[in-house]
């Protein structure tokens, strides 16, 4: 029989059963001893032939099951009024006496066994039901695709896409989604440049599904845009500048491990759905709901590759320093993602160096190459050390200041080598810089986090915006 809500009793008890329930399966002789006394209306999750030796009545649609709250089979509730007055759930004698009113039923039956999870909370049907009966919650502007339409292509006609196929953003995807974080969906964390419009969580989430995430990975995207949010970021000069730059992301602590990011090999490459999708939904954030799109307020020159997506891991375990976030002022063992304005990637190649000395001055000649050679103070910058590069620094004891202090001596440069017209490049300081010395950094521009695989002593260069304070390194801790 397909279920009624308004035949629903007003009064009396009803009973919300499943097949698929052991401890349903052992009530059934008391919800027949209950039948007998005319004493309750049943109700099937799941199969509409049970009880066999009376069916029950079908909530197969779960809309019964849904308007009263059921959250475990079976449940047991009083009615008085049209309104529930009290409940259990699975089977517990007393409980099931007490609220039926009737002593000794199921004498034979065990004192209590736990029931089972409702069928209307499972993946993928709550949000479904929620959707149907109108409390999403959801405040998002609807957008509605025609019958005729392909709804991939709809999205990318609509300006969405970042240029690669996205996710269909429905309201059971977005409640599903949401369901990764505890915050209220309507909280706005900031301000979207350059339209400056309000991010709420629930935006967030959208542009999530879109990007493919799962909604285990949703906090970390909210930290890692609450981080670019940060002024010191400076989010929409980011996006303005002509120079390459985006935000990349590195994660630290126990979240990486929890949804399977890659630190290791391909760390900064393809292959890993979590370090993909949080970075390709920062920029998507960025483009749906700040407005920045190429060549309208994002002027990029040339832009990178990684203004799609740029999210990897540090490997933690294998190294000996303390992890970015740690050193950024975090305390160890929590996580947290720093977002830093940066681009592309510049290989440091170096096989043969076997002490921190000759591996040091290697990096530091590379770093040089930044931007210009002719350039400095020039650019921040993320050094990704290898692990063989790492054990070359660890066997000799040295801790990650030790190498920025290294770094950053080896990187003073004589203005004599910047100014222009040396090495017959016009690009260089003026001639009144000569004497004078320069640092290709400035104090605090340089960043060191460790990973990549296990073979190949192949570390890299994360350049960064201007070295003049345009934007700063933002760390956030992960919060469900």
């Amino acid at each position: 029989m397909p279920n009624d809500m308004a035949s629903m009793p007003s009064d009396g008890l009803i009973v919300v059963v499943k097949r698929d329930c052991p401890t349903c399966e052992l009530t059934v002789p008391v919800i027949a001893e209950l039948r007998r006394l005319g004493a309750v209306t049943v109700y099937t999750q799941d199969d509409p032939t049970f009880p066999d030796d009376a069916p029950a009545i079908d909530d197969t649609d779960l809309d019964v099951s849904y308007r009263l709250g059921i959250e475990i089979v079976p449940t047991l509730i009083r009615r008085q009024d049209g309104q529930d007055v009290d409940r259990t759930h699975g089977w517990d004698r007393a409980e099931w006496e007490r609220i039926s009113g009737f002593q000794g039923i199921g004498a034979d039956l065990p004192a209590f066994r736990p029931g089972c999870g409702a069928k209307n909370l499972e993946p993928g049907i709550l949000e479904k039901l929620k959707v149907r009966f109108g409390d999403t919650g959801l405040t998002a502007r609807r957008v509605t695709i025609g019958d005729q339409e392909d709804e991939f292509e709809a999205m990318f006609e609509r300006g969405w896409s970042d240029g690669l196929p996205m996710v269909p953003p429905t309201e059971e995807r977005v409640l599903r989604m949401l369901t990764g974080t505890a915050r209220d969906p309507r909280e706005v964390i900031g301000l979207a440049p350059p339209d400056l419009i309000p991010l709420t969580v629930e935006k967030v989430a959208i542009n999530a599904v879109m990007a493919g995430c799962r909604p285990d990975y949703l906090p970390v995207v909210l930290a890692a845009v609450e981080a670019a949010l940060a002024p010191e970021f400076a989010w929409h000069g980011v996006l303005a500048t002509t120079m390459f730059v985006g935000p990349v992301v590195v994660v630290n602590g126990p979240v990486r491990r929890q949804i399977g990011m890659n630190a290791k090999g391909n760390a900064l490459g393809q292959g890993n759905r979590a370090n993909a999708t949080i970075g390709r939904a920062v920029q998507l954030i960025i483009r749906n709901v700040g407005g920045g799109r190429p060549q309208e307020v994002d002027r990029a020159t040339l832009g990178n590759p990684g203004k799609y997506t740029y999210c990897f891991a540090e490997d933690e375990e294998g190294s000996f320093w303390e992890p970015l976030a740690t050193e950024r002022g975090v305390a160890r063992g929590v996580s947290a993602v720093t977002v830093f304005a940066g681009f592309g990637l510049q290989g440091i190649v170096d096989q043969k160096s076997r002490d921190p000395e000759s591996l040091s001055r290697s990096m530091a000649e590379s770093l040089k190459a930044i931007h210009n050679v002719k350039l400095a103070p020039s650019c921040d910058a993320m050094i990704v050390v290898c692990p063989e590069h790492e054990r070359t620094f660890r066997a000799a004891g040295w801790t990650k200041q030790r190498l920025y202090d290294e770094l950053y001596k080896l990187c003073e440069i004589p203005g004599e080598r910047l100014v222009s017209g040396f090495l017959g490049i016009a690009e260089g300081r003026p001639e009144s810089d000569r004497g004078k010395m320069f640092n290709k950094f400035r104090p605090g521009g340089l960043l060191i986090v460790r990973a990549g695989g296990g073979a190949g002593m192949f570390s890299g260069i994360i350049g960064g915006w201007s070295g003049g304070g345009a934007s700063y390194p933002v760390t956030r801790e992960v919060l469900n």
